[in-house]
């Protein structure tokens, strides 16, 4: 098993593809198992904390991909994210089941996992495993994508629902 990153600087766990790289090939060479996933972890809560948790129990390190401000907007709208992507990061970054975080501004990160050709590729269980993006290719030398479970009642939509629908009245 890995020499556990507990205390190591949040910043430091943040870092660029083509250094990710460099690590996950090294760190696969010496037989351990890279997890990798993805979201945009606007507002960490309990879910997402419990959801790294999970996918880090799946292999060895683990790398989580946040979606770039940019990204959101395209997929959850121009009011979104409502952190912005550099405390995100950071945020992710500072959890212990997190490993490394890397930014990405593409619509999917397809490209990082054919880069970094994870050994394991999770998504939550609200997502069918013939629709996780990189599954096939994943799958194609071996690796495995899986599904872990969700908190129920847990999400960043429900937190923003509630904080307007309280304080609006106020």
């Amino acid at each position: 098993m890995r020499n556990d990153r507990a205390g190591a600087l949040p910043g430091s766990k943040i870092i660029s593809l083509p250094e990710l790289k460099r690590k996950v090939r090294a760190l696969k060479q010496d037989g351990q198992r890279v997890v990798f996933t993805n979201g945009c972890f606007d507002i960490l809560h309990y879910g997402h904390v419990k959801y790294l948790q999970d996918a880090r129990s799946k292999g060895d390190y683990l790398v989580v991909a946040v979606n770039s401000d940019s990204s959101i907007k395209k997929i959850k709208g121009k009011n979104r994210p409502v952190i912005a992507q550099s405390d995100r990061l950071k945020t992710v970054a500072a959890l212990g089941s997190v490993d490394f975080v890397v930014l990405f501004n593409q619509d999917t990160p397809l490209r990082l996992i054919k880069a970094l050709k994870p050994d394991i590729l999770i998504k939550g269980a609200d997502w069918s495993k013939q629709n996780i993006i990189g599954a096939d290719f994943v799958a194609s030398y071996g690796g495995k994508a899986l599904t872990v479970n969700l908190v129920k009642g847990r999400s960043t939509s429900a937190i923003i629902e509630k904080i307007v629908r309280d304080f609006s009245k106020a």
